[in-house]
């Protein structure tokens, strides 16, 4: 039996090119070898407002872009976190297992309260509902990227409290997990992680944006003084530039040090420009397949909570009894 991996993405925004570099490639490339399921967190998504029609479509986007850039329905589970109770359910029965502290010293916990006037309790129970998420499917490997690191720690250190406490229950997700792909910044500010919630346009480039937008950005993607690319001393704008050509080109490091060293930044920024295009225009083009037929997206996520409710039932059912809880 292969192992199960599970990962997830928010339906906040529209998914970008660093969201793909970073995971869902990579999503694609691993899925064959494991019992994959790959989660789209609305749960998670809600923890801050969102507008209850944005976040409908942007749910029924984001699925269709995973089938649209490689994720398999009929191989791997595409699931929307709320469609299957048993995410919220078995995350309250780990909520009384978790002391406050833990959560209290999340990073991402204090980064995202420290720029808030008023905090939803929502927020802070943000990585016992991913914990969740995980141990629901009693899920071996999740790939995840550094940020999310310090959470699968967390995991670990709930399935362990509860096994102690209730007996073994919950299979321990590994550390070593797949790899993870490129970690790309933002165009506007090569310094940050490219990011859905950052405000400038000229910032990140969604996967379905149109290529003549994508071309535009590229071209005024901020870079430095220099006249041309040295490879051994990029500035930060540069490096992002060649990081983001190198993932979509899969070039070596050798290839990017011919083909680029020397090269003015104008010339630079047309090549990778055409990189990026190139994988971009067939992912535009099965997505508006998929879409063409409102009906499908609805049909594969239906299917992917039917295929993995008894999987969550089943794990939700051994907790109740660990827990002495009342089960008909």
């Amino acid at each position: 039996m292969r192992p199960r991996v599970l990962s997830g993405i928010q339906p906040t925004g529209s998914p970008h090119i660093g969201n793909y570099l970073g995971a869902l490639k990579n999503w694609a490339k691993i899925q064959y070898d494991y019992d994959s399921i790959f989660c789209i967190v609305d749960l998670h998504a809600v923890t801050v407002y969102q507008n209850p029609a944005e976040l409908r479509a942007q749910i029924e986007e984001l699925a269709a872009v995973l089938i649209a850039i490689g994720i398999d329905p009929q191989h791997s589970s595409i699931v929307v976190q709320s469609s299957v109770p048993a995410h919220a359910e078995l995350a309250w029965m780990l909520t009384c297992v978790t002391p406050i502290g833990w959560l209290q010293r999340m990073t991402q916990f204090k980064d995202k309260s420290e720029a808030r006037e008023t905090v939803g309790d929502g927020l802070m129970q943000y990585p016992v509902l991913m914990a969740a998420d995980i141990l629901l499917y009693q899920a071996a490997l999740v790939p995840v990227g550094d940020d999310q690191r310090q959470h699968l720690e967390l995991t670990r250190d709930i399935a362990q409290r509860f096994n102690s406490l209730y007996g073994e229950t919950f299979t321990m997700p590994a550390t070593g997990l797949p790899t993870v792909g490129a970690r790309i910044m933002g165009l506007d500010e090569p310094d940050k992680k490219m990011s859905k919630s950052a405000k400038g346009t000229g910032h990140a480039i969604g996967i379905l944006e149109p290529v003549d937008q994508v071309r535009k950005k590229i071209m005024r993607a901020t870079t430095d003084s220099r006249p041309a690319v040295n490879p051994d001393d990029p500035g930060a704008g540069v490096a992002n530039l060649l990081a983001i050509y190198q993932a979509f080109a899969e070039a070596s490091d050798d290839d990017v040090r011919v083909k680029f060293t020397g090269m003015r930044y104008g010339d630079l920024k047309k090549t990778v420009a055409e990189a990026v295009i190139s994988k971009l225009e067939p992912i535009q083009r099965k997505y508006r397949e998929i879409t063409s037929d409102p009906s499908y997206v609805a049909g594969i996520l239906r299917q992917g909570a039917d295929r993995v409710s008894p999987i969550a039932n089943d794990t939700v059912e051994k907790v109740k009894r660990a827990m002495g809880l009342y089960t008909a």
